[in-house]
């Protein structure tokens, strides 16, 4: 692993910071999980596309600027550095866009990509069930055969984005009558389908907080067309598992985003901690070497990717290492500020919501396959551990 960057690189790097001090807004956007925040953040969703930062590593066809791995990870760390907005966009760049790429076929990715890069079409990601959270297999949403295409039916919950989003993507049993019982994940089908279609109904979830991040979808009868089925009817399982992949390995966490929020930590321990506080101290401390090392083991996932490699079931390393540091981080974050960690939209110390940062990273352990699961995945496929009880 070279972590010497090229001229190439670091001309990348200036491109990148110029073009960020000049268009990040100089206050905070509203929450993206409102209705006046979502839209705010599609517009600058279409700043960064007009001149081709809303996805860099893209081909220039569909709206990138072509650039590898290496400068991917550039432009995040600069991105989270200059404060720039959350990205309204993520499941659809970060999740359905990979998957694309793997899976799909040209025309899909000629009509998908671009109004994805340009926030005119926003992403909603419709996995989870009542029943099937983290054991995805056992869905009971449908997908039945018709002329030219599918009518899916059933219910999803836990949808990010769905509230304010346009279309969604996900997986539906398209061979309901012979699926094994033991084998449950055979006969799924990987559908994208429009949120404003007949038969689709978005019940936003309610939260403590008044912000319908989620919704549940209620799909009756869903008229889906044969171009928008993602791979081979009935591989869908295959397929979602390269998405899972993304998810739970570099691009939902890219290191960048730990990286500035451990600096912004570290200068509020110098500016207001009281140095007898050694504990304190130690987990400011521990905040800062955790975020250095996801950064470095992001270069080396970098470093196989770009020989050809994958990163396959130590994507489950991953997801457990970053939703674990990411609690920690904002706790010390809280215990430091005291009071003042409590207060939102941008006005503590640093500008900084770490109260709503915090009730977020909760949910780390939980979405993209909770931890216990992951823990089953690690002892069984990557230590060869016998499998426990279920």
């Amino acid at each position: 692993m070279d972590l010497d960057f090229t001229a190439g690189e670091e001309e990348f790097r200036r491109r990148a910071r110029d073009w960020l001090a000049a268009h990040v807004p100089t206050a905070p956007l509203p929450s993206l999980e409102t209705e006046e925040g979502f839209a705010a953040h599609r517009e600058w969703e279409r700043t960064l596309a007009a001149d081709r930062w809303s996805v860099v590593s893209w081909p220039e066809e569909y709206g990138g600027q072509g650039v590898d791995i290496v400068k991917w990870l550039v432009f995040e760390e600069e991105y989270y550095a200059a404060g720039a907005p959350g990205r309204v966009s993520q499941n659809g760049i970060n999740l359905l866009a990979p998957t694309l790429f793997d899976h799909g076929t040209a025309e899909q990715r000629a009509r998908v990509l671009p109004s994805m890069a340009t926030g005119e079409v926003i992403w909603a990601q419709a996995w989870s069930e009542p029943e099937a959270g983290s054991d995805l297999a056992s869905l009971r949403s449908t997908a039945r055969r018709t002329e030219g295409g599918w009518l899916i039916s059933g219910q999803k919950t836990w949808s990010s984005r769905a509230a304010f989003a346009d279309r969604a993507f996900g997986l539906f049993r398209s061979e309901p009558s012979g699926a094994d019982r033991d084998r449950p994940h055979r006969g799924l089908t990987y559908l994208m389908f429009p949120l404003g279609a007949q038969g689709v109904t978005v019940r936003p979830v309610g939260r403590l907080d008044g912000k319908p991040a989620f919704a549940e979808l209620f799909l009756d009868d869903v008229f889906v067309p044969d171009e928008d089925v993602i791979g081979e009817p009935g591989q869908g399982w295959r397929i979602a598992m390269s998405t899972t992949g993304n998810e739970r390995g570099l691009t939902l966490r890219s290191p960048g985003r730990f990286l500035a929020a451990a600096d912004r930590l570290a200068r509020q321990w110098r500016q207001r901690a009281d140095p007898a506080d050694t504990a304190l101290r130690d987990r400011v401390a521990d905040a800062v070497i955790g975020a250095r090392a996801y950064e470095l083991f992001t270069w080396a996932n970098a470093s196989r990717f770009a020989a050809g490699e994958t990163i396959g079931v130590e994507s489950s390393l991953n997801k457990v290492f970053w939703s674990e540091y990411d609690i920690a981080l904002h706790e010390t974050a809280l215990d430091l500020l005291g009071p003042d960690g409590e207060l939102t939209d941008g006005a503590s110390p640093d500008g900084s919501d770490w109260a709503e940062g915090y009730v977020f990273s909760l949910a780390g352990p939980i979405y993209a396959g909770t931890n216990e699961i992951q823990r089953d995945i690690i002892a069984e496929r990557l230590l060869g551990l016998p499998k426990g009880r279920r």
